[in-house]
């Protein structure tokens, strides 16, 4: 096993004769690579601190350091979702035999990342339009408590209780659109790419899907794809011509105009011997002589994640763990900076619990083989051992109450400056740390509501 100094995680044993074809597999979040330069810009380094298999051998669990928690399915890979526009499809619900865009760009090609990727692919027909599935009487109670959520501005209680839903009912496409919206509003990091994947889903269960086209566009535009966010604004346009001359549509053109005229200004600057540069961020080429010709080659043919666990932090330590747990590995378990270890439902991916394993930081873990106990250490000189007690004992010490309080913090320090980390590892109590929960507002949040892109 061989982990990458940079976003992804390869697997392989290492050799000294070359590998035969297919020994070896690059596996990484389809955003990490776009991001990069952001995070060094920042001096977070994204490199896997722990990875791991699950007990049968299916699945592959990375902790990535300055960024979230990933399970990558062995059996069933997928690509890194690209983007490839369905034919015409009108608002009247049909589907047209339309022109199909000419020049096949995918979401990867432009920003020179995964560059022969085959991922996900739209309908091209009505023969492939699903019909809407129906909700049963529990689950449509469950919908409408995360539509209640989401008008709140209670985005990731809303996520977790869309993505209840869509674990029960994979095949409705709203399910997917609703859970997209929440997470562009939440903003947290990798946030839109999990959006840009519920659009897609809903937009292959529903190639009409008109919230889900628009938000589309949005997250492209946002994950820096900004000229296939224009090519997909325009097919939005054709699609919905009711909807072309909306305030979110308009806002959104102007957005996209604006990061293409600062990219080709930024450039035209730097001909010039100046140091302007745009928005729109690409792989840089100077980091040829530290990444082989093999290595190229493995990132291109990568494969993405399956589910994404947020809500702790790991920026501090380069050894924190990452762990499967339960009879069935049914839960994913993971250390934090704040002190806390957290405990996800791994098909669901909601945050079940939160508790205070160390005075300072959590960085091991590892659940007994056959017995339903968990052994943490982090900072402070001991190793705890962690078992269920019986629910009439009413021991919640170290039990954080406030998950979703916790979660919030945990990003704004990830996102914070290394300085105002070290301070807040001391003690101190830093104000002012800038946030992207719910507080946060862009073009999307004021105009989104012209093209009726609310929760369905």
């Amino acid at each position: 096993m061989k982990q990458s100094p940079s976003a992804g995680v390869h697997t392989f044993c290492d050799r000294q004769k070359p590998l035969p074809d297919g020994a070896a597999q690059y596996y990484v979040a389809g955003h990490l690579p776009v991001k990069l330069p952001d995070y060094n810009n920042r001096l977070r380094v994204l490199v896997a601190t722990y990875v791991t298999f699950s007990p049968n051998g299916t699945e592959l669990l990375v902790n990535m350091g300055g960024e979230q928690v990933y399970l990558f399915d062995l059996t069933y890979k997928q690509r890194p979702y690209t983007f490839l526009l369905p034919r015409k499809c009108h608002s009247s619900g049909e589907v047209q035999n339309g022109k199909m865009s000419t020049n096949g760009v995918s979401n990867g090609v432009s920003n020179g990342l995964h560059l022969h990727s085959n991922g996900f692919r739209l309908p091209e027909s009505r023969g492939h339009v699903s019909p809407q599935v129906e909700l049963p009487p529990y689950l449509e109670r469950v919908k409408q408590q995360a539509n209640e959520a989401f008008a709140c501005q209670q985005w990731t209680q809303a996520i977790q209780l869309y993505s209840k839903a869509v674990q029960r009912a994979p095949h409705n496409a709203m399910l997917y659109g609703n859970r997209a919206a929440a997470y562009m509003k939440r903003k947290w990091d990798g946030d839109h790419y999990d959006a840009l994947r519920d659009c897609l889903k809903a937009i292959s269960l529903n190639p009409c899907h008109l919230k889900a086209h628009f938000r589309l566009a949005r997250c492209l535009f946002e994950l820096k794809y900004v000229a296939e966010a224009l090519e997909c604004l325009d097919d939005f346009k054709g699609k919905f011509p009711e909807q072309a001359h909306s305030s979110a549509c308009d806002a959104l053109g102007r957005d996209i105009t604006a990061a293409l005229f600062s990219k080709n200004d930024g450039d035209d600057k730097k001909g010039a011997g100046g140091g302007g540069s745009g928005p729109v961020r690409l792989r840089s080429t100077s980091r040829k002589d530290s990444i082989s010709e093999d290595e190229m080659v493995l990132r291109e043919r990568s494969y993405d994640y399956q589910f994404r666990y947020c809500g702790h932090c790991n920026t501090t330590t380069d050894i924190k763990e990452a762990n499967f747990f339960g009879s069935n590995a049914q839960y994913i378990v993971s250390g934090s900076d704040d002190g806390s270890f957290f405990i996800w439902e791994k098909e669901t991916t909601n945050l079940v619990r939160v508790l205070q394993g160390d005075e300072s930081i959590v960085n091991c873990l590892q659940p007994h083989p056959s017995y339903c106990f968990l052994a943490t250490s982090g900072i402070d000189p001991v190793v705890r051992l962690w078992n269920p007690r019986p629910e009439s004992e009413d021991l919640t010490g170290r039990v954080v109450e406030d998950m979703e309080g916790a979660s919030q913090a945990n990003q704004r320090r990830m996102n914070a400056d290394p300085l105002e980390v070290m301070l807040l590892n001391m003690g101190y109590r830093i104000t002012g740390l800038s946030s992207a929960g719910a507080g946060a507002s862009d073009d999307e949040d004021s105009s989104e509501g012209q093209v009726q892109c609310r929760p369905s």
